[in-house]
């Protein structure tokens, strides 16, 4: 497919890391990041490409519907691969280094499956934006020798937006979403049942046109954290206001709160940063 002009250079560049390689297996999502290097690779690779999705109770049902149609759209091999992470107790601990944890078994997974299938490398869609927020995930990545071509190719989380849409991509502005385990508390131990529920109120902010917001779990409270630009006045209205908690209860929570710092990139890593309580 044709890319435009403005965009041609680093799409090109993307390709370039790429090309070399014999055939390659791509950590797929279904999010923005994973969307553009898997289109990438197939435009470099062409048939030599397989798109892996991790599946199980962390990852919202939605999010692999949406992985599911992009492969389609790129009309790429793609496998869903049952991963075991909430079998583990070490990643139902929920500690700080639970992103750590859950990556070293999503990947060996995936490395697994893409060696049945004859493919060497695999790779994962993190940006150079990734590195601002703390993503011990990204450690182990390193560790495992996961490739980051999206990094390598210098590309920022706006670069790739640009170049999904210049490419074509009907996610391009799909907001970033983040498995269900980072909306709960580090040290609360993980469920499926749990997962399940801020699953499902999340579901409700959808169904309302919030999309990208995030339910964030504090016990028997749902705190609401709001896309940025969202217009404050309309979600507080007497009727939207009523389908939101009624929506949000009924998911399984008791009370609902509205934050009004809005949503905030790994906002439950806050209480890991150093305070200044002079």
């Amino acid at each position: 497919m044709t890319i435009r002009p403005e965009s041609s250079d680093q799409y090109d560049q993307l390709k370039n890391i790429l090309k070399p390689l014999p055939s390659l297996a791509v950590a797929f999502s279904g999010g923005v990041d994973s969307s553009l290097l898997l289109a990438a690779a197939v435009d470099a690779l062409g048939g030599r490409v397989v798109a892996l999705t991790a599946d199980s109770p962390v990852h919202p049902a939605r999010e692999i519907r949406a992985a599911i149609a992009t492969v389609s759209f790129l009309n790429v091999r793609h496998v869903l691969v049952r991963t075991d992470e909430m079998d583990q107790s070490a990643f139902r601990a929920n500690t700080p280094d639970r992103c750590y944890i859950c990556k070293k078994i999503i990947f060996k997974r995936l490395m697994a499956v893409a060696a049945g299938l004859g493919i060497e490398r695999l790779a994962h869609g993190v940006n150079r934006d990734d590195f601002s927020d703390y993503r011990p995930g990204l450690q182990a990545a390193a560790e495992m020798k996961v490739m980051a071509p999206l990094v390598d190719a210098g590309l920022s989380k706006a670069d790739i937006r640009r170049l999904a849409k210049a490419r074509g991509l009907p996610n391009w502005n799909r907001p970033a979403m983040a498995c269900l385990a980072s909306r709960i508390p580090y040290d609360t131990v993980l469920s499926p049942s749990l997962l399940a529920r801020v699953e499902a109120a999340e579901r409700v902010l959808e169904d309302l046109g919030l999309r990208g917001g995030r339910v964030r779990c504090h016990g028997d409270v749902a705190r609401i954290e709001l896309p940025a630009g969202e217009d404050m006045a309309r979600v507080l209205s007497a009727e939207y206001r009523s389908q939101l908690v009624q929506g949000v209860k009924t998911a399984g929570f008791t009370y609902v709160a509205l934050d009004l710092e809005g949503y905030r990139q790994g906002s439950m890593n806050a209480p890991l940063e150093p305070r200044d309580d002079g």
